[in-house]
């Protein structure tokens, strides 16, 4: 019999994640990169067009159209892990006065997850 690991996957992915939320709170890309694979895409609809490419984009915009939010809040809404293939969704609140629903696939290579791809919706910000 083989021992479990989904706990141990679970928090692992669950630390991959949380390097993205605080990378993006902190409006800091050098802090999430870690989280992604060299290889990794986002993409998203921005005015009703397909948006996105390399997850380069993302590291450009966190650097200079973000500012840091110290008031964001995220939540991971779910993880699903199968062997080495995982996807996420992550909602996040008050991201430089954006609202995202994020959804990430995860790949365990040599041991490590890695997010491989991000596709997001923009959600309209909370009224106060």
């Amino acid at each position: 019999m083989t021992k479990p690991i989904f706990v141990d996957d679970y928090i692992a992915i669950t630390e991959v994640l949380n390097k993205y939320n605080e990378g993006g709170k902190q409006a800091k890309s050098e802090i999430m990169k870690p989280a992604f694979a060299e290889e990794a895409t986002i993409f998203g609809v921005e005015n009703g067009k397909l948006a996105g490419g390399a997850i380069s984009g993302l590291y450009d915009t966190i650097d200079t159209a973000f500012r840091p939010s110290p008031e964001a809040r995220a939540v991971i809404a779910r993880i699903d892990i199968v062997g080495t293939a995982a996807s996420a969704r992550v909602d996040t609140n008050d991201i430089s006065g954006f609202c995202f629903t994020d959804f990430f696939n995860l790949l365990k290579v040599d041991g490590k997850w890695s997010i491989v791809s991000k596709i997001y919706h923009t959600n309209d910000a909370p009224k106060s």
